[in-house]
């Protein structure tokens, strides 16, 4: 394989490594939308949507990931457990990439190229040009705001069917903007910018689903811009089951090539 496509093929398999959670089952049903209220200031929509976070201990299944560059596209299925805060374990059929997060630790190989990344959130956070860390990704998987709402103040403003949440002292380096949808006030978009960088990071939810009484995403879409480059992914959920006891097994073959941060 080419350079080139070694590259792509690290590029995919990072991005994948952010998006694999959340869920859609036999018993599921797509949430209708709901009503924004105009009286809602943006305090109480900030605590409604941390009142109507999920309590999870597990989650295990499969999902079908569409990925794109721009100049090659390509479907996989995976799967996938996870543990709430605390692990998420990816893998590929047959095991050929396989990656194991923790609060503490990014890992994954690539049966395909013979190589490892072994590290921290680094080389996630200089993909998509924000900073990461396992709480993040978590957060962003399951609807939840990337960053804590509580931490600043915000305008509240209604944009079509959804709350918009904006800073109200807008940085100069780093711009960011939510979108809340009124029905169980989960994420209905995420977008951070460092305009100076040409750097957007973009995630959209484009409707939402109720499984078991738990309230996730059904379908999700994740833009990545760093200046002229443009990934996408698309992202559906199967066979998702709660709170099964789980491992989660990884071990790097010998013999692979590192991948080394420069």
């Amino acid at each position: 394989m080419i350079k080139g496509d070694m590259i792509r093929t690290r590029k995919w398999f990072s991005l994948i490594v952010l998006i694999l959670l959340v869920v859609s089952c036999k018993s599921s049903k797509v949430l209708s939308e709901g009503k924004v209220d105009e009286n809602l200031s943006a305090k109480a929509i900030i605590k409604s949507h941390y009142n109507n976070q999920m309590q999870f201990m597990t989650l295990s299944g499969r999902m079908k990931i569409d990925y794109s560059d721009g100049g090659s596209a390509q479907g996989f299925n995976v799967s996938f457990r996870m543990e709430k805060d605390k692990a998420v374990w990816i893998s590929a059929p047959l095991g050929l990439v396989k990656a194991y997060i923790t609060p503490q630790r990014v890992t994954f190989y690539n049966k395909l190229e013979n190589e490892y990344f072994d590290g921290d959130f680094t080389y996630l956070s200089n993909l998509l040009g924000t900073e990461l860390d396992f709480a993040k990704v978590q957060n962003l998987l399951l609807g939840d705001a990337l960053l804590d709402l509580r931490e600043e103040k915000y305008l509240a403003d209604i944009m079509g069917d959804n709350y918009q949440l904006k800073p109200k002292k807008a940085g100069d380096l780093f711009k960011i903007l939510f979108q809340i949808e009124p029905k169980n006030f989960k994420m209905a978009g995420q977008q951070l910018s460092q305009p100076w960088e040409q750097r957007l990071l973009e995630i959209a939810y484009k409707n939402y689903q109720e499984i078991n009484g738990r309230v996730l995403p059904n379908d999700i879409s994740i833009v990545a811009i760093d200046k002229d480059k443009k990934n996408t992914i698309g992202i559906q959920y199967k066979n998702i089951e709660f709170n099964k006891p789980l491992n989660f097994p990884y071990k790097i073959p010998k013999g692979f090539k590192e991948i080394v941060l420069k």
